[in-house]
């Protein structure tokens, strides 16, 4: 492997090294996660660069040498699969982090409009912020594939809710009560669609976040890739200079675990909705936009969340 190839794999590196760090900001069970994810891959290689780094130059190994061109180019092909591997990856997960940030700011508009245009109505109003919380953590919740937190459950029962897709239904009712306050109120045709309008913005957020969680990469794409890695593992070790076998053995080492590193990045960031500690924090998402609707509804300051919080899962 050239200077140049290397250079190129530690600059693609740097870059998702950066993406993850976003990821994992305040939270080490996140940096566990990923150590637990690459451990045994990690000790595999160096098992196998100490056991053929130490044959090579010991017995009849030494004699087979592959050339340096060729795995110069198998680095090169690996390290271009890797860094469009991680774009698709990480453009994932930022369009569901996107999506999310969609979701705050359409769930305060909602509240802040049924607050304006029904002004005499603080049960009418306490209703759809209600729900709207609700909404949130549900979504969360089934995007995760996770049975319905106490308070959901709660607030479904009470409502006699029960549908295949809870959040779907959730905003029914919205639409529901938007239709019975119109004709309460006497709701004016051009309030009433800015009201439809945010809750169908929601809607399709809701689509977007489901299709993210529903469409997966191909399987053999990820296979090829991984395999492609532990065939350049295999050759690495006789396509090094041999003269000095520590730096043999170390550079064995690094490179591949570098590359690992780089595949499971990947793979980590591509599903944003898995509930792992690499998530998108849509707890803590979900607690922000409940903050926002109680100040929006009560005109007093609630007290923000705390930081470390922001980046857990549950």
């Amino acid at each position: 492997m050239g200077i140049s190839d290397l250079a190129f794999l530690i600059i693609n590196f740097i870059k998702t090294l950066k993406a993850t760090t976003m990821l994992v900001k305040n939270n080490k069970s996140s940096i566990v996660f990923f150590i637990k994810s690459i451990w045994v891959d990690i000790a595999a290689i160096i098992t196998y660069a100490l056991v053929i780094g130490t044959l090579d130059h010991n017995t009849i190994l030494r004699e087979i040498a592959i050339p340096l061109p060729i795995t110069s180019i198998m680095g090169t092909i690996v390290g271009l699969l890797l860094a469009f591997r991680t774009a698709q990856s990480y453009d994932r997960w930022w369009e569901a982090r996107k999506v999310w940030g969609e979701i705050v700011n359409d769930s305060r508009t909602l509240i802040r409009q049924t607050k304006q245009f029904l002004p005499d109505s603080d049960s009418e109003l306490k209703e759809f912020a209600q729900r709207q919380v609700i909404w949130c953590f549900a979504l969360s919740e089934s995007l995760r594939k996770i049975p319905f937190s106490k308070r959901v459950g709660s607030y479904l029962e009470q409502h006699y809710i029960k549908a295949n897709n809870v959040p779907a239904e959730l905003l029914n009712r919205h639409a529901d009560q938007l239709a019975l306050v119109t004709k309460k109120f006497g709701l004016n045709d051009n309030k009433q669609v800015q009201i439809d309008t945010t809750i169908a913005r929601l809607n399709d957020a809701m689509g977007k976040c489901e299709r993210i969680k529903n469409t997966v990469f191909p399987k053999s794409y990820s296979l090829l890739i991984h395999f492609l890695i532990y065939l350049l593992t295999s050759i690495l070790p006789f396509g090094l200079e041999d003269s000095f076998p520590a730096i043999e053995i170390v550079l064995t080492i690094v490179i591949s675990s570098t590359f690992i590193a780089v595949e499971k990045t990947a793979i980590i960031m591509q599903d944003p909705f898995e509930n792992s500690p690499t998530d998108i924090p849509m707890t803590a998402l979900c607690t922000v936009i409940e903050n926002n609707i109680k100040e929006i509804c009560s005109d007093t300051v609630i007290p923000a969340i705390q930081t470390d919080s922001y980046y857990y899962i549950n």
